[in-house]
């Protein structure tokens, strides 16, 4: 007897273009896309991840793709001066800053960046967190992040599904106009954002859902089923963190696992192996450095590491 239902990843999407030691992917979203990243760059995989930092609305990923395609730099006035630091509504807290010099800077280099980024990437994660917004009154419009300015500066609506897939069809526009054979793939976080009721929670996930696979059916670009993994195949508290919104470590593990299987080549699992290895050595902590039989493990590790680099560019 089967006690659980499991999610079977269709073959279809086993046979399109898989991640590689080749591959560059970039990942932006919300912060479920930071851990996929992790992921990636503990195996050494090529990637960049949420260049405005964490982004929950399909219009803020949107609007920071926007700029990085046409290279949009930020000025001064399209900045806000809050609480003694200057903050753009447009980035995640971490770009926040006492000096202007310093937000502006640090954004406009990573807008830079990320323009050539996106002109090598092969892969484009998008994750969708949430479909709720806040409209900035003064400046009339939709933004990334309110800082905690005061309320009563914005109003918080809903996006409907024609909006969200609006949004979806400009970010795939946006991506193939910079690289036309960049491979997108859409996911649904499963974090669940009860801060806006748990009814509310589940409309905001069923429209976002709704739009992805309207634009996911129409546009060639593909889905994984993150939010499914969460919900349907192990659709239990203990897979959660404490707070009991976000996917604990045991569940992000097995979510790694499945996007293994479906998305990263066969090839490539043997270099995972090899730098598994390495950097399982490099977190060993020696009882005695100045030994022979430490030196002779520093020694081989430094030949695991030369190795993988001459075969296949990997640096630690």
């Amino acid at each position: 007897m089967t006690f659980r239902t499991s999610i079977k990843i269709n073959e279809i999407q086993k046979r399109q273009a898989q991640l590689d030691y080749k591959s560059k992917v970039g990942l932006f979203g919300s912060c479920f896309v930071e851990n996929i990243g992790e992921k990636l760059s503990y195996f050494k995989f090529k990637n960049f991840v949420n260049p405005y930092g964490i982004l929950f609305n399909p219009k803020a990923i949107e609007k920071a793709l926007t700029d990085i395609v046409q290279q949009r730099f930020y000025e001064k006035s399209d900045l806000v001066f809050e609480n003694e630091r200057w903050h753009s509504l447009h980035h995640h807290s971490d770009f926040s800053n006492a000096k202007l010099s310093i937000i502006l800077e640090d954004i406009n280099q990573s807008i830079h960046k990320t323009h050539q980024d996106l002109q090598e990437a092969s892969h484009l994660i998008i994750t969708l967190g949430t479909a709720w917004v806040y409209h900035h009154i003064a400046s009339d419009q939709l933004v990334a992040n309110c800082h905690k300015i005061p309320q009563n500066n914005f109003i918080k609506r809903i996006l409907s599904v024609a909006e969200i897939t609006k949004n979806l069809k400009e970010i795939i526009t946006l991506a193939r106009q910079i690289n036309p054979s960049i491979q997108l793939l859409f996911t649904l976080s499963p974090v669940r954002h009860l801060k806006d009721g748990i009814i509310e929670n589940s409309q905001s996930k069923a429209q976002l859902l709704t739009a992805i696979h309207q634009v996911v059916s129409d546009l060639e670009v593909d889905y994984f089923p993150s939010y499914e993994i969460i919900l349907d195949d192990l659709r239990d508290y203990r897979f959660y963190k404490s707070d009991m919104l976000h996917p604990n470590q045991t569940a992000i593990d097995y979510i790694w696992g499945v996007f293994k299987n479906s998305w990263i080549s066969d090839e490539s699992y043997s270099i995972m192996q090899q730098v598994d290895k390495v950097q399982k050595a490099l977190e060993h902590k020696a009882f005695n450095p100045d030994s022979e039989q430490h030196k002779k493990f520093i020694s081989q590790l430094n030949q695991q590491k030369d190795t993988l680099k001459k075969s296949h560019n990997i640096l630690f």
